[in-house]
């Protein structure tokens, strides 16, 4: 039993995407990173800035988003508590879906698990393989990232991207 304790609290390799498209941009995402810091979070690489149309409503405010990758030492249900409790502290309201948001805190991949737990987390992120502001920066840190499901690089996953969203992401 020791031993699987020990093991339990190795640092595990985490990807999160962090976005905001009300207020200051860039200090709310600021402000996430020092509060994932403060919470037991090692930052190894950070993208840069990258700038998107609202998605679905292109009519709302732009989004800002980075992608960190980081060490953490315990399970997937503590860092996404982690995060949304880091989002509320910055001010998210529960609205509907893909309303605009000050701040938005994603776990991409955590540790290359494979997970499903119903309405709360699955990994890798469910979406991220359609996402330019998740493969992009992404791809800018972690070059030979390989989807554990689908079973594609990076590289190929951005390519499959329609030209349109390749078109419209850009780096600030």
């Amino acid at each position: 039993m020791k031993k699987r304790d020990i093991l339990e609290n190795q640092a595990k390799i985490v990807y999160l995407g962090i976005g905001s498209n009300l207020g200051d941009r860039k200090k709310n995402i600021e402000i996430a990173k020092s509060h994932l810091s403060e919470n037991n979070l090692d930052f190894l690489s950070l993208s840069s800035f990258y700038e998107t149309p609202s998605w679905p409503n292109p009519q709302n405010p732009k989004f800002l988003n980075i992608v960190i990758k980081a060490k953490f030492n315990f399970d997937p249900e503590t860092l996404l508590k982690t995060c949304k409790n880091i989002e509320i502290s910055l001010g998210r309201e529960k609205g509907k879906k893909n309303d605009p948001r000050v701040c938005d805190i994603d776990i991409i991949d955590f540790n290359k698990k494979i997970l499903k737990i119903k309405n709360k987390l699955t990994l890798p992120h469910k979406m991220m393989h359609k996402r330019n502001f998740v493969l992009i920066p992404f791809f800018e840190i972690q070059k030979n990232w390989h989807h554990p499901i689908i079973k594609k690089d990076l590289k190929t996953l951005i390519s499959l991207l329609p030209q349109a969203d390749i078109r419209s992401i850009k780096q600030i």
